[in-house]
C-alpha cells in the first residue's frame, strides 16, 4: 500500500525540513541546558578529585570552605596527623580573588597549599606548560583560561607573582578559573591586614593573629582504618566539623547545585512543552491545509485508521528529525559557552523518548480533526 505520510511529507518537503529544523534548535537547547547541569557537577568535583583527601576538617558549625567560611588554626594539621589512622595531613586556604590583566580584571579561586607539604592539589596530569610550586613565596600556577603565559608578572596584593605554570580544564565549583599559590603567600593575601589597619590595631591593643589561620586540614587515612570512625573521633575531641570525602561531594552537588538544577530542570520542562506545542500547532496547520484530500479519501471509503496512521506518522517523523537536528546543533555549538557543558549519551536517549511521547500526544490535535472531517466537503469544493 502506498505510504500517505511519506508522499505528504514529499509533498510539503520544504516546510517540513524548515519545521524540524526549528523545533530541533529547540530541542539543542534542551541538551545544552542538560549538559549545563552536568558541566557544574563536573566542575564542582574536579578541585575534589586532584586533591584527593579523604577528610575534611573545618570550623566547628559550618560546612566549609566552598559553602561557607571557615577557618581553623594552621597547626591544628600537627594535632590531626597524630591521629590514630591519619596518614598525611595538610592545611590550605581557598578564596576568591582578581587577577589584574590588561583588558580586563580576571576572577579567580585560588588555592594555597604547602609547596613542601605531602598533599598536592595540582594535577600533574592537567599541567601542560611550566611546572608545579617550588618555593614559598611570588610564585603562581595558573589555568590557560586566564589568558596569562610563562613567566608573567601579577601583582597581588604587595607583591608581584611570576607564571610558572599552566593548567588546563582547572576550575573551581562555581566555575572561575583555578589558581595555585603557596600557603604562606595564600595567608598573607586573606587574612593579612594592611600596614594601617596593623597599625590602628595595635593602638588598640589588638594583635594580629590571623595569618596563621586556614580555611580547613586536610587529611588521607591509613589502609585498613574506617574513615566514618577516624571521622567521628576528630569531631568528639577536637570540636571540629569533619566531612569525608563523599560527604563533601554531597555538599557541593547537592546543597551548592541544587537551586540551579531546578532552576535548569523547570527551563527544560518548559522548552519540552513548547516544543510539543510547536509540533502540534505545525502538524494541525498541516492537517487544515489537506482537509479536501483528507474528505477526499474518506468519500472513497478510505478508512479513519488509515489516515490517522498517516498523521501519527507524519508527527512522530518530525519529532525524530526534530532530535537529530537538535543533537547536530548541540555538538556543534557546545563548546562556545563560557561554562563547561557535557553533553550524555543516556541524556539524549531520554530526551528521544520523551520527544517520541510528545510528538505523539501531539498528534491528537490532527487526529480530531481527521475523525471529525466531514466527506461531503469533497463535494462542496
Amino acid at each position: 500500500m502506498i505510504n500517505l505520510a511519506a508522499r505528504d511529507i514529499e509533498h510539503t518537503l520544504g516546510k517540513f525540513i524548515v519545521t524540524a529544523m526549528g523545533v530541533g534548535m529547540l530541542l539543542g537547547i534542551v541538551l545544552i541546558m542538560i549538559g549545563v547541569y552536568r558541566g557544574m557537577v563536573a566542575e564542582a568535583e574536579i578541585l575534589l578529585n586532584d586533591i584527593n583527601a579523604d577528610l575534611w576538617i573545618v570550623q566547628e558549625n559550618t560546612m566549609g570552605p566552598f559553602a561557607e567560611s571557615s577557618r581553623v588554626h594552621e597547626d591544628l594539621k600537627n594535632i590531626i596527623f597524630v591521629v590514630d589512622g591519619i596518614d598525611k595531613s595538610e592545611a590550605m586556604t581557598f578564596q576568591n580573588i582578581q587577577l589584574p590583566h590588561e583588558i580586563k580584571p580576571v576572577r579567580v579561586f585560588a588555592v594555597g597549599y604547602d609547596v613542601y607539604g605531602t598533599i598536592n592539589p595540582i594535577n600533574k596530569d592537567r599541567l601542560i606548560a611550566g611546572r608545579v610550586l617550588k618555593t614559598n613565596h611570588y610564585e603562581i600556577v595558573v589555568t590557560d583560561k586566564t589568558g596569562f603565559k610563562l613567566e608573567d608578572k601579577i601583582k597581588l596584593g604587595r607583591n608581584f607573582y611570576t607564571v610558572v605554570g599552566i593548567t588546563r580544564n582547572t576550575v573551581s565549583s562555581g566555575g572561575d578559573p583555578l589558581v595555585y599559590i603557596s600557603l604562606k603567600d595564600a595567608q598573607e593575601l586573606q587574612f593579612l591586614y594592611s600596614n594601617k589597619e596593623i597599625h590602628n590595631n595595635e593602638a588598640r591593643g589588638v594583635k594580629n593573629s590571623e595569618s596563621l589561620m586556614v580555611n580547613t586540614v586536610l587529611a588521607t587515612i591509613k589502609d585498613g582504618y574506617d574513615v566514618n570512625e577516624v571521622a567521628q573521633s576528630i569531631r568528639k575531641w577536637q570540636h571540629k566539623n569533619v566531612y569525608t570525602a563523599q560527604q563533601q561531594k554531597d555538599i557541593l552537588t547537592k546543597n551548592l547545585i541544587e537551586k540551579s538544577s531546578k532552576q535548569i530542570g523547570l527551563f527544560t520542562a518548559i522548552l519540552v512543552v513548547v516544543s510539543t506545542i510547536i509540533i502540534a500547532l505545525i502538524i494541525y496547520t498541516m492537517t487544515l491545509e489537506k482537509m479536501k484530500e483528507i474528505a477526499i479519501m474518506k468519500l472513497m471509503g478510505l478508512p479513519n485508521s488509515l489516515i490517522i496512521n498517516m498523521i501519527i506518522k507524519e508527527t512522530l517523523l518530525l519529532g525524530i528529525f526534530a532530535f537529530i537536528f537538535g543533537n547536530i546543533f548541540s555538538h556543534f555549538t557546545y563548546d562556545k559557552f563560557p561554562k563547561l557543558v557535557v553533553l550524555e549519551i543516556p541524556d539524549a536517549w531520554t530526551l528521544f523518548g520523551v520527544i517520541i511521547v510528545a510528538s505523539i500526544l501531539a498528534s491528537f490535535v490532527g487526529v480530531k480533526k481527521v475523525i471529525s472531517a466531514d466527506p461531503a466537503q469533497a463535494i462542496g469544493g
